[in-house]
């Protein structure tokens, strides 16, 4: 252990961090912007096209059948390449595959932008996916090896995790804000923009670096692990459409099975795996992977169903539901700061991601009352401010635990775990919950004494969400229990850092 946690203090080359500059120590929290820029860039790529979804279908003229896949295509491409995006980050240097991922990611978003055809979106969205799998794992894994101190990578990871937990509601609010004041477009321009100013950033604060010694592309895990991946996210996102019994659906889903499970034994097997099993194999990483993917399952089932509910319900606009989301994203703020710079390096991230578990699913029982005649300030904003509480919780330790302790050759890796249990998360969660809201919305009979045909259909809308809500705070509650059992008690130790810490 003695040779993972040299500190950057102590390092042999002290001068010559992952980051530019002769006080290259200095210029760390400027890398944290950099990185931050990148991770908010990609995280609210997944949600920002959701409000303009409408533009987009009028204009490009595709079906409601269809319009799913502008969302699918985004999420089977960045979760089914994860892992290998990490692994590639490990192989050429992570810089080298940041500014590649930032570029490419900018060039199909500029695409999308322009389309002209539904099929052209598609496209464009799936380039999208493929790029900010290469993006970031490479920005996780700079992070994790510039910040060694306990308590100044706990701070770095608890604004991190802020930045992953609410960007996907800083989407919503963004992408309502360019579809009604510019241009649906404007959804994808604005990626330019973001990737722009960190590709300078990342020039002027990032240092060149070498492969990881030793790492080698393991093609029949990278084969079975991206296919697993995809046909996971794939039949889950038919059975949206299609239904759980479809032979779609069960063939992807057993498909899905069948090669995760090879994955796993090949990786067992083969000299340089793609996902080492030692990196999973430790509790605390494995705890707080597994706590990253609940909370996405969950998270993102709200970002779908309240945007309906606000929307669809309450009459909302798109600005208006974009802002309506924010006491989620303040409250996820102040726990996540909170937590990861007081409380995990005192408590350890058990109680944080079990309490975290709790206090979202206390706010989920409370979006779970959410009527047709409800309003806003009474039934929605104290639920969102209650779930954005325990989400801060969860994410400021989970992201600072699912990479700790593990060696520079193993970073990349590491580091993509958490954006694929995330991603899987969001997209397994709408899947799942959207299959049992219309369930039961479909079997539900409202009784209301003289109301309009539009009120009962409303109810009976309302009633599919109100099930969805039950079913993720019950999600949270055994959540909290579980991870509670995974993971380790205690203040966590001192991080990674690598024996590489200065990688040339």
């Amino acid at each position: 252990m003695s040779t993972l946690t040299t500190t950057l203090d102590t390092a042999p080359n002290e001068g010559r961090s992952l980051f530019g500059g002769r006080h290259g120590r200095e210029h760390r929290w400027w890398v944290l912007g950099v990185l931050g820029l990148a991770q908010l860039m990609v995280v609210l790529d997944a949600t920002i096209v959701n409000i303009a979804l409408p533009s987009a279908q009028h204009a490009l003229g595709f079906s409601n059948v269809d319009r799913q896949w502008i969302i699918t295509a985004y999420s089977l491409a960045f979760g089914g390449l994860l892992l290998l995006g990490g692994r590639l980050a490990d192989l050429f240097g992570r810089r080298r595959m940041f500014l590649l991922g930032l570029a490419g990611f900018a060039i199909s978003s500029a695409i999308g932008g322009a389309s002209t055809t539904f099929a052209m979106l598609v496209v464009a969205r799936a380039a999208q996916g493929a790029f900010g799998a290469m993006l970031a794992p490479a920005a996780l894994s700079l992070l994790t090896t510039t910040f060694t101190d306990v308590k100044e990578r706990a701070k770095a990871f608890a604004i991190y995790g802020a930045i992953a937990g609410a960007g996907a509601a800083v989407g919503l609010l963004l992408g309502g804000l360019l579809t009604q004041y510019l241009d649906w477009r404007w959804c994808l321009y604005v990626n330019i923009i973001f990737a722009v100013a960190a590709s300078v950033g990342a020039l002027v604060f990032l240092r060149n670096q070498e492969r990881a010694p030793g790492a080698r592309l393991d093609l029949t895990g990278t084969v079975t692990a991206v296919g697993g991946l995809a046909a996971l996210v794939y039949g889950f996102s038919e059975a949206d459409t299609l239904g759980w019994g479809s032979g779609v659906t069960i063939g992807f889903l057993v498909g899905a099975v069948v090669l995760l499970a090879l994955f796993v034994r090949l990786e067992s097997r083969v000299a340089s795996p793609l996902l080492p099993l030692r990196v999973i194999a430790d509790r605390n990483r494995g705890g707080a992977n597994l706590a990253i993917l609940l909370a996405g399952v969950s998270m993102f089932g709200v970002f779908l169903f309240l945007t309906y509910y606000l929307q669809l319900t309450l009459g909302f606009s798109p600005v208006k539901t974009g802002v309506a989301f924010l006491p989620l994203v303040a409250g996820l703020m102040v726990t996540s700061t909170l937590g990861g710079t007081v409380l995990l390096p005192r408590i350890g991230a058990r109680p944080l991601v079990s309490g975290g578990m709790v206090i979202a699913g206390v706010g989920m029982f409370l979006m779970s009352h959410i009527s047709v005649f409800g309003g806003y300030t009474t039934h929605v904003m104290p639920a969102l401010v209650v779930t954005g509480l325990g989400m801060g919780l969860i994410f400021s330790a989970a992201m600072n635990v699912a990479t700790a302790g593990a060696a520079s050759h193993d970073a990349g890796v590491a580091s993509a775990l958490p954006n694929v249990a995330q991603q899987v998360g969001g997209a397994l969660g709408p899947a799942l919950l959207n299959t049992i809201a219309t369930s039961a919305a479909l079997h539900f009979t409202p009784v209301i004494a003289g109301a309009s045909a539009r009120v009962i259909e409303g109810a009976k809308a309302v009633h599919g969400d109100t099930t969805a809500f039950t079913v993720v705070y019950l999600i949270l509650f055994a959540s909290a229990i579980i991870c509670g059992l995974v993971l380790k008690g205690g203040r966590p130790q001192p991080s990674v850092v690598a024996d590489e810490v200065s990688e040339r």
